[in-house]
């Protein structure tokens, strides 16, 4: 730790002035240049400055060893997904300040500050703290640069970016990345092929990353692999281990009051059963996930318009009518064109009879097709227009439907 940008830092902290704390030890220029790095004061007109200031050489080494400790619980914080505890270390460390800057720990500071505001999703910070590590990142060294990029490729991520994601992630999995948590790097290994489509691959990280959780008594992030556990086994059809995941789930997340959780948790397993061909246990799941959901968000507009699919697909038109008329004004306030089309196709459908299909071709299905929505999806809304061109005689165009099924 350099000793001028302490004096000053000490200095600032107690209210006092160059003069004050120079007076009868050196000039104020001396001072200054001490201060600032620009000139070596000597050993004896350092002790009395520091004297003065009432402060010991050990106190400095101190700092030191403490801004280490709080970066070490910082981490360790995030690792666990203790909000309040991170929160608490966070505080800590800015209330050292500057002095943070003096030390080796400049740039791990700076970079476990990026990893903060991804931890609690503030975008905006998020973006300007990257801008100011991008602008430094020539000056990193190795095990800080893999860092920096790893935590980039969780900000793609949360940009819905999972391919420019991975392609970083498969890099730094062929090398080594020193200070981060495998079990985290494994999850979110997980996380982008996951979202990439590709449960497979999705399956194979996310079973390492739970391993390395189950080792390390991470109960939340064992959770979390287990919800990607259970949504790559049901689109990968293999019913029996995604129940097994989800029962396990909801056992656990409801044993820990895991509130923010349990929605997707319930949400999915509905999904689940709708996939076994079992409507009314995945309209019980949907509704118990919808109950749990206080605003109305995205995840309150999906499960949403899945009851609505559900109650539609199982004759009750009239029922759902009145969700997809609620989904249609949320998406209208939310601003999702994806839920608006869906909303619209399905208000349409059992009245309008061909322009309804007319909507879902020209409206619907390029939506769908250019978001990358999983087959099963697309799957869905082709057989419906594949066996409206078979009523009406258009046999070559519902061939051309139920080819791009398979």
């Amino acid at each position: 730790m350099e000793i001028g940008p302490i004096i000053k830092y000490y200095r600032t902290q107690k209210g006092m002035t160059q003069k004050e704390l120079a007076e009868g030890i050196c000039s104020i220029p001396h001072l200054s240049k001490i201060e600032h790095n620009s000139k070596e004061g000597n050993r004896e007109t350092i002790a009395l400055l520091l004297d003065r200031l009432g402060i010991e050489v050990e106190d400095i080494e101190g700092k030191d060893e403490e801004i280490k400790q709080l970066l070490d619980a910082f981490d360790a914080a995030m690792n666990f997904q203790i909000n309040s505890e991170a929160d608490s270390v966070f505080e800590k460390l800015a209330e050292l300040g500057s002095l943070v800057h003096f030390t080796s720990y400049m740039y791990t500071y700076e970079l476990a500050k990026y990893r903060y505001f991804l931890f609690k999703g503030y975008a905006d910070d998020a973006e300007n703290q990257y801008e100011l590590l991008r602008k430094q990142s020539n000056n990193f060294s190795r095990p800080e640069r893999n860092l920096f990029d790893y935590f980039t490729s969780i900000h793609l991520m949360k940009k819905g970016k999972y391919h420019q994601a991975d392609l970083i992630l498969e890099r730094l999995d062929g090398e080594f990345i020193g200070t981060v948590n495998i079990g985290e790097f494994l999850y979110h290994r997980a996380f982008a092929k996951s979202h990439m489509l590709q449960p497979g691959h999705s399956i194979h990280f996310a079973k390492k990353a739970l391993q390395h959780f189950m080792e390390q008594h991470n109960f939340r992030r064992i959770l979390h692999a287990l919800v990607l556990l259970g949504i790559d086994y049901t689109y990968s059809n293999i019913y029996e281990e995604a129940s097994s995941c989800f029962e396990h789930l909801i056992r656990n997340a409801e044993l820990l009051n895991e509130q923010r959780l349990l929605p997707m948790i319930y949400h999915n397993m509905g999904f689940l059963q709708r996939k076994m061909q079992k409507p009314d246990a995945a309209v019980h799941f949907f509704e118990k996930s919808l109950s749990l959901q206080k605003e109305k968000g995205l995840g309150y507009l999906v499960t949403l318009y899945a009851i609505g699919e559900m109650k539609h697909s199982e004759g009750e038109t009239e029922e759902a009518k009145t969700y997809f008329e609620e989904v249609l004004a949320l998406a209208n306030e939310l601003g999702s064109k994806k839920y608006r089309h869906l909303a619209s196709f399905y208000l349409m459908v059992d009245t309008s009879g061909p322009k309804a299909f007319e909507y879902l071709q020209a409206k619907v299905i390029p939506l769908l097709e250019d978001g990358k929505e999983h087959k099963d999806d697309l799957a869905h809304f082709y057989k419906m227009l594949a066996g409206h061109y078979t009523r009406e005689g258009l046999f070559e165009q519902a061939v051309y439907y139920l080819n791009k099924i398979f």
